[in-house]
């Protein structure tokens, strides 16, 4: 079958996301920054506008979101669902990190299930001349949040796994790696993406009033083992993990979380300090640019290594 032509594209972007946004379009020519004034009115409310309105008019049309926090949702809001509605081709929503996703189920009546409230607002953007939107999300918390979204929108899961094992596959030891999940969740989420590599799974087991973390398959002794999960918060688990592989034997311990979310600067506590012992440090932490400005605040900072999503996005947007 003879594939279609690809598509020019006119890429918007909040202000959070344009680095990014500059990186997607140094991948292709045929994607194209456009620009927003955001603006606000003294109550503090958004005043915005959107350059060159007339001339998006029959063209494909996305928009690269960063819902980093509640105070910048509302205003990228405003731009999403007015976007489709300019006489657009088409219209793609690019939320690399859905920010809601690990709050996707009720434990006790009351608890709000606020992945369900996102994806209900973004189920309504407006449908473009084009048809419904396509959103493009990477490494959602949980597969099963594909049905909490609704017709007017299409959900598009991509994965940063792919560039990691391209980074793997550049180590000087890459034939040592093993690949270990924090939990079952974790191996159940990613293991059929990483089925090349050898797997250590850890799991958390209750202990009195303390969850510890556990062993539970896998020998680690001798080998670099890279413990991968979606995101990370604290960072308490992985550091957990750390010091169970490293007692297991391990010979170099690194990590790897699409979305490096570090809420009040927690990923400080992975920085190397000077004469650590090398037994307590993590030899790499791998993240994506999926979260803005955490990418800014780690910055040539050992451990941390960036892995770009922009080529990745790129051919995202030609789907």
């Amino acid at each position: 079958m003879e594939k279609p032509n690809k598509k020019q594209v006119l890429l918007f972007y909040c202000v959070e996301s344009q680095e990014l946004a500059h990186k997607i379009s140094d991948q292709s020519d045929l994607i194209q920054l456009q620009s927003i004034n955001w603006r606000s009115f003294d109550d503090g409310f958004p005043n915005l506008f959107i350059n060159n309105a007339k001339d998006i008019r029959g063209q494909h049309v996305a928009f690269l979101a960063s819902f980093s926090s509640p105070a910048v949702i509302f205003e990228q809001l405003s731009v999403i669902f007015a976007l489709p509605r300019l006489f657009v081709a088409s219209f793609t929503l690019v939320l690399p990190f859905f920010p809601t996703g690990s709050f996707e189920r009720m434990e006790e009546e009351g608890d709000v299930a606020t992945a369900f409230t996102m994806a209900r607002i973004l189920s309504n953007i407006p449908v473009s001349r084009g048809g419904p939107t396509s959103l493009v999300i990477y490494d959602i918390h949980a597969l099963q949040e594909r049905f909490y979204f609704g017709d007017h929108v299409l959900p598009c899961f991509e994965t940063g796994m792919p560039l990691l094992k391209q980074r793997l596959q550049q180590l000087p030891d890459a034939d040592n790696v093993v690949i270990a999940f924090p939990d079952d969740g974790a191996w159940k989420r990613f293991h059929k993406l990483l089925d090349n590599f050898h797997t250590v799974v850890c799991a958390k087991v209750r202990e009195g009033d303390k969850r510890i973390v556990r062993l539970k398959e896998g020998d680690p002794a001798g080998r670099h083992v890279v413990i991968v999960d979606d995101l990370v918060q604290s960072g308490g688990t992985l550091i957990e993990c750390q010091k169970v592989l490293a007692a297991h034997g391990a010979n170099k311990v690194s990590a790897y979380v699409t979305h490096a979310v570090f809420p009040k600067k927690s990923w400080e506590r992975f920085v190397h300090k000077h004469g650590e012992n090398s037994k307590k440090a993590f030899e790499y932490f791998w993240v994506t640019d999926s979260c803005a400005n955490t990418v800014k605040e780690i910055a040539n900072k050992a451990p941390f290594e960036v892995i770009s999503l922009a080529g990745s996005i790129a051919d995202a947007l030609q789907i």
